[in-house]
Order: structure tokens, then sequence, then C-alpha cells
């Protein structure tokens, strides 16, 4: 039985995956984002990038719709009316940059991916104020889903350009937890579609990436509870300090 969600890997390897898929959890309840970020730095330090990225899809798909539907479904049915253009624009290329992933180096990868995290989230724990005007706000989302979507289809992760967006037209806390759940499914449901075709996504790693659905959705609960009793100025902090974190690691993981 172990063998179908082992991938391969030792026995200390698939407990420590869990770890790190309920840590995730806890971070994404609380904050509404960073699963993709924390499973793919957490896991590629003991597995290739192109498992953990495999390993990431269902936690990610699975949690993704409780954030997403926490509301109600009216809630989420009107955010995606809302932002049907980052929505549609990401999702078309998710699915054509997955199809590139084989192609590019770990540590290159890591690096396109670290860098501009820890920039952007530095500059805003700086007190650099981002905010966009309402007349450029339309075109911003195009230019954000695009950018998600290739970071995604490549990384598995497309929360930040996502959320630069968001944090520029100042959504609320609750809002914005509910944005990035919508966002964060389509994509999840992009991807593995995407990397089915690539051949990352197959019996033996879906299986793998099944093994820690369940870590990952007691973690999300735990982090629910936190996110509750996080006023607006805390969230906005407490997200930036993680974006940091998740950002260096994967630099770190770069140069070594």
């Amino acid at each position: 039985m172990l063998d179908l969600f082992s991938a391969g890997l030792p026995v200390w390897a698939l407990f420590a995956a869990m770890g790190v898929a309920l840590v995730a959890g806890v971070i994404k309840g609380a904050l509404g984002f960073a699963m993709p970020m924390i499973l793919i730095s957490g896991l590629s330090s003991f597995m290739s990038v192109e498992l953990a990225l495999a390993g990431l899809m269902l936690p990610t798909l699975v949690t993704n719709l409780s954030q997403a539907f926490r509301q109600g479904w009216q809630a989420a049915w009107g955010t995606v009316r809302t932002y049907w253009r980052m929505l549609s624009v990401m999702v078309v290329l998710l699915a054509i940059s997955a199809q590139f992933l084989v192609a590019l180096p770990d540590r290159v990868l890591l690096v396109l991916l670290g860098g501009p995290i820890v920039a952007f989230a530095l500059i805003q724990l700086a007190g650099v104020p981002l905010r966009l005007p309402v007349q450029r706000r339309r075109r911003a989302e195009w230019v954000s889903g695009a950018v998600a979507g290739v970071y995604g289809g490549i990384s598995g992760i497309w929360g930040p350009p996502v959320m630069i967006y968001l944090i520029s037209v100042d959504t609320g806390k609750y809002d914005m937890v509910r944005v990035l759940g919508v966002v964060f499914l389509v994509g999840a449901v992009a991807l593995i579609g995407g990397h089915v075709v690539s051949g990352v996504a197959n019996a033996q790693t879906l299986g793998f990436s099944a093994l820690l659905v369940v870590p990952g959705m007691l973690g999300l609960w735990l982090g629910y509870l936190v996110q509750d009793r996080l006023d607006a100025a805390q969230f906005r902090r407490w997200t930036l300090i993680m974006l940091v974190v998740t950002g260096l690691n994967l630099l770190r993981q770069a140069l070594v």
C-alpha cells in the first residue's frame, strides 16, 4: 500500500513531507496563500523539484476549494465575475508554460522564483507605497494574470503576482483571502492539467501528492483559527514576512 504513495521515497522523507504539508496548511489557513511556495521550497530540500511540484498539486487543489468557498458559493462566483480577466489569461499561460518545466535547470528555476518574491516583500515592509490608479487597474489585472500564469506553469507558484495586484488596490483581509482562494483554485486545476500533458503528474507522483492532502487540510483548519484573530495590519505584515522567508529559502537552495 505504501508503494502507492511513496514515489520511491524512503519512509523518513514521506514523514518529513507530511510535516511540511502540515506547516504549509497552517500558513495558508492563516494568511490565505503560501502553500505552494512552502511545499516546493521545503520538499525540494530533499527531493527533485519535479517531484516537489507534483506533490503540491492535490493538497493545493483541495485546500483552495475550502478557501474559495468558505464564505459561500455566491461570494466565490462574484469573485470569478470580477476577476475574469486575470483568471482567463492565467489559465491559458499556465497550461502553456507548464510544458517548459523539464527544460529548466533547478537552480535557474529557484532563482527566478526567489528573487522577485524577496524584492517585492522587502519593498513593502520598508513602507514604500504601491497603489494603482483606478484607470490602470484593468491593464494591471491582465498583466498580473499573465505573469502569474508563466510562473505557475514552470514552478507551481502563481501567488506573488496576484498578491502584488491585490495589495496595490487595497483589498481587505477577507476579500483578499477569498480572491486568492478562487484564483489559486482555478490555477491548480490548470496546473494539474498542464502537467498531465508534460508528464510531471502521473499515477506515481499524484499518489504521493494525495498523501499530503490530509496533513495539509489539518493545517488549514488550524490556520483558519489564527486568521480570524489577526487584524488587518497584522495580516499584511505577516503576509510580507512569510514572502521574505520563503523567497530567501528558494535562493538558498539555488546557491547550495
